[in-house]
Formats: structure tokens, C-alpha cells, sequence
């Protein structure tokens, strides 16, 4: 039977796991990433979630922005993980996608593994939007399956705290769609702006993206994912697909690739 593998997207504010065998993600947890977490309460965290499932694990795959939390992964992976193959997304390991950045070492793994799952599913020219918390990114494949570069803005529920610290008649709001663009209350005028105007930045940014590929809108897939894309993917006219698990797909492919 194909590898069943454990990939985990550490980001920022969150830490997606999912169980993933040939290109379908079966199971999915989403925990907050705390980096006071150490090597030993990871195990026992894995295992609450997992239960006996974590013992079907064959290999384990991962990617982080999160230094910190990626050294106690490392300690955790060979303590208590050593017989399990593993495979860090990092400079050196091989994705098979051209980075054709200023310095490729400091794109985040986890934009990597988003444009090796978009060339590799979908083909190119494609844009890739991942919704996160912390920050919304802009992942662009060229025609040839290169990866030209990207965006990076705000992400919707940063900038929601943001304004709830920095607005005084402004408190904490639900991110969730209003009633209506034009609000008739405060809470609504906040989420009309915060949903509305992500909108209208995707939008923007994606019409310039492919303005700047010299290609045809009707040749670009544009995905969306991340675990806020449903807030926003549906007001956007622009999107072609939307995989919500996409950079789970791609550390399954980098798992392939390098064991």
C-alpha cells in the first residue's frame, strides 16, 4: 500500500497537520503554534489527535517559517520518530521546481511547496493565493513550471487585531462575511472591510501579476488556499480552483521526491 505520511505546514499562527497518502488528504488538524512547545509535548500532542492512527505513519514531512518550532520538530523527529523516514523542506532538498528568486534561500518552504503542488496538479502559468492568518501570499509559476516570485500582504486575521488594538471605538469582530458591502453597524462596517477589501486586493494583485507574465488571463489557473480562503475565494471573480490543503499536497510530493 502507497506511504501513509504525517505533513505539517508550521506557519505563524497556526499548525496544519494532515494525513496524506497518493495525492488525497485524508484527515486534517489545525493546532495553534506556540514555539514554548517542546520536542516532548509535540508526541504527546501527535498522539491525542492522531490516536492509533499515528502508528500507520510511514514517513513524516515538513515545513515551517517558524524557527524555533522547527528545532524542536527536528529534536522531536529523531527522539521519538527516528525509525519513521522524514523529510525537512529546506534549501538542498530537491522540488524539482526552478526558483528564480534574488537569493532562493529565503522564500518560505512553505511557498515552495505551494508552487511544486499548483506546476505539478494544475500546470502552468498559475497564481497561487494562500489565506493565511499572519499574511496572505501570492506564489507565481511561470509557463515553464518556474517559480518567478510572488506577493506578500497582511494576512485577514492580523489585520483584524490590528485595527481592534489601534481603533479606540473599534472592539474585536466574528471574520466573517456581512450582510451587505454598504454596513448599517460597526461590527458590519469592520468585516465589510476586512472581506471586501481583501477581495478587491486579490483581485488587483492577481490582474497585475498575469499583466506581468505577458500571458492570457484564460491561460493562468489561479488557486486559492489556506484555511481563511473560504472567507474571501468566493468573492473574488479571478480564482479557477480552490484546494484548501494544496501545500499538504506539496509536502507529500517533496516526500517522494527526496526518500
Amino acid at each position: 500500500m502507497t506511504d501513509l505520511l504525517l505533513c505539517a505546514r508550521i506557519g505563524n499562527s497556526h499548525t496544519t497537520l494532515g494525513l496524506v497518502r497518493a495525492g488525497e488528504v485524508l484527515q486534517v488538524w489545525r493546532v495553534a503554534t506556540d514555539e514554548r512547545r517542546t520536542a516532548d509535548e509535540w508526541p504527546v500532542l501527535l498522539r491525542g489527535l492522531l490516536g492509533d492512527r499515528l502508528e500507520e505513519v510511514d514517513g513524516i514531512a515538513v515545513c515551517a517559517t517558524v524557527p524555533a518550532v522547527l528545532h524542536e520538530w527536528r529534536e522531536m523527529l529523531g527522539r521519538h520518530f527516528a525509525d519513521v523516514r522524514s523529510v525537512v523542506v529546506e534549501p538542498g532538498v530537491r522540488t524539482g521546481v526552478p526558483i528564480l528568486m534574488d537569493n532562493p534561500r529565503e522564500v518560505g518552504t512553505d511557498r515552495i511547496a505551494n508552487a511544486l503542488a499548483a506546476v505539478t496538479i494544475y500546470g502552468g502559468p498559475a497564481i497561487v493565493v494562500d489565506f493565511g492568518g499572519t499574511a496572505t501570499t501570492f506564489e507565481v509559476v511561470s509557463p515553464q513550471g518556474q517559480y518567478v516570485g510572488g506577493a506578500i500582504a497582511p494576512g485577514l486575521q492580523i489585520s483584524l487585531e490590528a485595527l481592534g488594538r489601534r481603533g479606540a471605538q473599534l472592539r474585536k469582530v466574528e471574520l466573517a462575511r456581512p450582510r451587505s458591502v454598504i454596513a448599517k453597524n460597526t461590527v458590519e462596517a469592520v468585516q465589510s472591510g476586512m472581506v471586501f477589501g481583501m477581495a478587491a486586493q486579490v483581485e488587483g494583485i492577481v490582474a497585475r501579476m498575469i499583466a506581468a507574465l505577458g500571458v492570457e488571463e484564460t491561460e493562468v489557473r489561479v488557486i486559492s488556499t489556506g484555511y481563511l480562503a473560504d472567507i474571501v475565494t468566493g468573492e473574488c471573480g479571478c480564482f479557477t480552483d480552490n484546494s484548501p490543503w494544496l501545500t499538504l499536497l506539496g509536502l507529500e510530493l517533496v516526500f517522494l521526491r527526496n526518500s
